[in-house]
């Protein structure tokens, strides 16, 4: 890589400290021609890993900032390329300002991402450490954090690295018999390589097996709140988050738009959608409401499907509970703090729903962690908090990888019980190897590369 990229690493905004970031083999003489320390030292003679105070300076010599900068050289950089940071005051104009300078005197803007994927390609960390980066950015709980930073300590490359080298081995193995018959090599007994390959398989099933988990706490959970008007959907949205984020009025259909916020549910984020009452209508901004609140049932993970213990069921309680039949589904009766009409013993066969029934009051916040234990635990069972420290992987990239390796070896192992030659048990091994090579990035193609990236901000 012979450019010199830059970019500005904090939010744009005003804040008390931003940070421009250059990396390339260009970028200690391009500090040296922006930066001034009263010492007159050059940036390219500092020592690695420590502050320097200064000015950064224009080609005519004007101050454009006060600021402390650092080098950080090739071999204990994030990029394994010599790099600089920048560190300036917070603000729109100064940091752009500052970005320019660089750029005008060689440097080029960075594309998303490309911090991270030079230090991918330059073999500081593999693919799964690099999207585990994102990870930790993207992170809206601690436990989200916890397996993003195991990511990136490295617990997924180690294993993927074991479980593809011992298939190397029986790979290794067998094209040596088929390259070299005439050759007096060892046979290696089918059984043996039989028993390795199934170790191998082992290990990807334990890993697959919570894959799920990982994904949702990277993920996170679509979660909409849906009902006819007025039965409280807007006050359970704000009794979850805790604060008055949705209108709520005696008034059936104030909400008109879908409101979305996250909450952390016992370390797993949850994606609230306060939907608008379904029913019909001929307000043409209601109707719109309505479209879009059926969108967000469709694309809901979970939906919690709130009934009115204080009414009789209705044609619209019955037409939403048609629309979620076939969703995971928690059923609600709310306002139990008014006399009810609402018989629980009766519900799901009035709603024709086979579902999770939990009674509450949202304004009163009465049973409220009863519903939060109902919501965890239909996506998620023991403790979050102890298992986001395990390995687990990220994305379903990752997962949809394991299985191909999974899959190829069970061809492998079916090849050896049918006695098929050599030539496609090595192919069958070398599909497994390349789709754990993905993960890792040994093998991944540059389109992947390329998308993985692409979701990351600039200055990272």
């Amino acid at each position: 890589m012979p450019d010199t990229i830059a970019a500005i690493s904090t939010p744009l905004g005003e804040g008390g400290i931003g940070i421009v970031r250059i990396s390339g083999k260009n970028a200690l003489s391009i500090a040296d021609k922006v930066f001034r320390s009263p010492q007159e030292k050059k940036p390219s003679k500092f020592e690695s890993h420590k502050l320097h105070y200064g000015h950064i300076i224009d080609s005519e010599g004007r101050i454009i900032d006060e600021v402390l900068l650092s080098v950080m050289f090739a071999d204990r950089s994030y990029t394994r390329e010599d790099s600089v940071e920048i560190n300036c005051h917070s603000g729109i104009v100064v940091l752009r300002k500052i970005l320019d300078l660089v750029i005008e005197n060689g440097a080029r803007l960075a594309e998303p991402g490309e911090f991270t994927k030079r230090a991918f390609l330059n073999g500081r960390i593999d693919l799964s450490q690099a999207e585990a980066v994102l990870g930790i950015i993207e992170a809206k709980t601690e436990a989200g954090l916890r397996a993003a930073i195991g990511q990136l300590e490295g617990h997924l490359a180690v294993k993927i690295k074991e479980i593809r080298e011992a298939l190397l081995d029986i790979r290794t193995q067998i094209e040596a018999e088929i390259d070299f018959p005439e050759e007096d090599i060892p046979f290696v007994a089918p059984e043996e390589v039989l028993k390795k390959a199934e170790r191998a398989k082992t290990e990807i099933e334990k890993v697959l097996e919570k894959a799920g988990q990982g994904i949702i706490l990277r993920k996170g959970i679509l979660t909409a709140i849906c009902g006819k008007p007025n039965v409280g959907k807007s006050s359970l949205f704000n009794a979850l988050l805790k604060k008055d984020r949705a209108i709520v009025t005696p008034v059936p259909g104030t909400t008109r738009d879908t409101v979305e916020e996250v909450i952390d549910l016992k370390g797993i984020p949850f994606y609230l959608v306060d939907t608008a009452g379904i029913r019909e209508s001929e307000n043409l901004v209601e109707k719109e409401g309505i479209i879009r609140s059926q969108n967000s049932l469709k694309r809901a993970d979970i939906v919690l499907f709130i009934i009115d213990g204080s009414r009789d069921i209705e044609k619209e309680d019955k037409q939403i509970a048609r629309e979620v039949k076939n969703k995971k589904l928690l059923l609600i009766i709310n306002k139990i703090d008014l006399p009810q009409k609402v018989s629980l013993q009766k519900l799901c066969q009035d709603l024709d729903l086979e579902a999770e029934v939990v009674s509450i009051s949202a304004t009163e916040e009465r049973n409220l962690p009863l519903l939060e234990k109902a919501i965890t635990d239909s996506v998620w069972q023991g403790d979050v908090y102890s298992s986001a420290g395990d390995l687990l992987i990220s994305n379903l990239r990752q997962k949809e990888s394991l299985i191909k390796a999974r899959q190829a070896l069970i061809n492998f192992k079916q090849g050896i019980e049918k006695e098929v030659s050599e030539e496609f048990l090595a192919i069958d091994l070398k599909e497994a190897i390349d789709s754990l090579g993905e993960i890792s990035g040994e093998t991944a193609s540059d389109d992947i590369l390329e998308r993985i990236f692409s979701k990351f901000c600039i200055g990272k």
